[in-house]
């Protein structure tokens, strides 16, 4: 397994809701030590979403499972002389505050690096630290808007829905994962620290290249009518069935297209796969075609076809799956590192630890 990849490393957590804790708890799970600093008040994400039989919410416990959990007053005089035992043991540094904020609080990065020239110090940000968006306050959604990926994603009578799941907190995650790591080869080889600004909206933003160099060109689509948004090609969309349920249908390739044709009996329509866009017609016979049977019936028909088609799962569906349930990666309680490694499933997590100070530093 990873989970000894970063043994030895030691992170500072000082984020709070999902972004970073998402990327700490991936950092975790490749073996890293984590300690996630948290204000007297703790972490909102413990009462977000849900609730669990505890009062404290699933999610928050699921985000910081294997963490050491402290709390600490940045803002007093002990407190910071506490965090900085910590900077000056620690080899990772993720904070999410609104720029500016770390400086207010006696810890920017200059005086951060003079505590400890190999910090690898990451800011993960909504819209990066400098740039006339530094201090605008946002969400999820509001990123994602900006990227012009909303503009695409719905369709053409109800225009754009949000993202699901959130999409700038996860992808802004894991860019903050992939620099961290970045960061500490680098430091095997130089010795060098590293002070790295993760922006959420650019994350995102870079995930959009699929309708952002259309547009360079001058190609840009209306919501939802794009080749891969579900509204130009007959081949590439959500359908609704007999019984008004629904299931994703990809025959992009010809192969899986003639696969389809063949077993719904529809030879006819092989040779329609390629005609120009939006294929509005090709669109509207698949429509009347999927409404003569129930979602179990086209199931039973098309999955065997090896034609690109799978039921739309809703989450408690998705835990039973023979498939989901035989990779050992979603389980109810706990959605585990998403990798098999030298044929090994992923390990359990353990549960978060909430220590005191006193513990910490006497353990380093």
């Amino acid at each position: 397994m990873f989970d000894n990849c970063l043994e030895n490393i030691l992170v500072l957590d000082l984020s709070q809701y999902i972004p970073g804790p998402f990327a700490t708890m991936t950092l975790r799970d490749l073996g890293a030590d984590v300690i996630k600093v948290e204000p007297p008040v703790g972490d909102p994400m413990r009462f977000a979403f849900m609730e669990g039989d505890d009062g404290i919410s699933p999610l928050y416990k699921q985000l910081n499972a294997g963490k050491s959990v402290v709390k600490i007053d940045l803002k007093s005089t002990e407190g910071k002389a506490d965090f900085t035992k910590l900077v000056e043991k620690a080899d990772v540094l993720l904070e999410s505050f609104r720029p500016g904020v770390m400086g207010r609080l006696g810890f920017d990065h200059d005086t951060l690096k003079k505590m400890n020239p190999k910090l690898v110090h990451c800011a993960l940000s909504g819209y990066g630290q400098n740039g006339p968006y530094a201090q605008v306050a946002g969400h999820d959604m509001t990123y994602v808007a900006l990227t012009g990926a909303l503009s695409q994603t719905g369709h053409k009578d109800c225009g754009p829905v949000p993202i699901f799941p959130p999409l700038a907190d996860h992808s802004g995650a894991m860019q903050a994962v992939s620099s961290i790591l970045a960061a500490l080869f680098r430091r095997e080889r130089t010795g060098q620290g590293a002070f790295i600004d993760v922006s959420l909206f650019e994350a995102a933003l870079s995930w959009n290249y699929l309708s952002l160099t259309p547009a360079a060109q001058g190609k840009v689509d209306d919501c939802g009518q794009g080749e891969l948004t579900g509204g130009a090609a007959a081949w590439y969309g959500i359908y609704e069935t007999k019984d008004n349920r629904h299931f994703a249908f990809a025959p992009i390739e010809p192969k899986f297209w003639q696969n389809f044709c063949k077993a719904v009996g529809r030879e006819d329509l092989i040779a329609r796969q390629n005609e120009p866009q939006p294929q509005d017609d090709l669109i509207a016979t698949l429509r009347d075609l999927f409404k003569t049977r129930t979602l179990d019936e086209w199931a039973a028909l098309l999955l065997p076809a090896d034609c690109c088609m799978e039921p739309i799962h809703s989450p408690d569906a998705v835990l039973k799956h023979p498939h989901v349930q035989a990779r050992q990666i979603a389980f109810g309680d706990e959605i585990r590192y998403p990798a098999w490694v030298d044929n090994q499933p992923p390990k359990a997590r353990p549960a978060m630890k909430e220590v005191t100070i006193e513990s910490l530093l006497g353990a380093l």
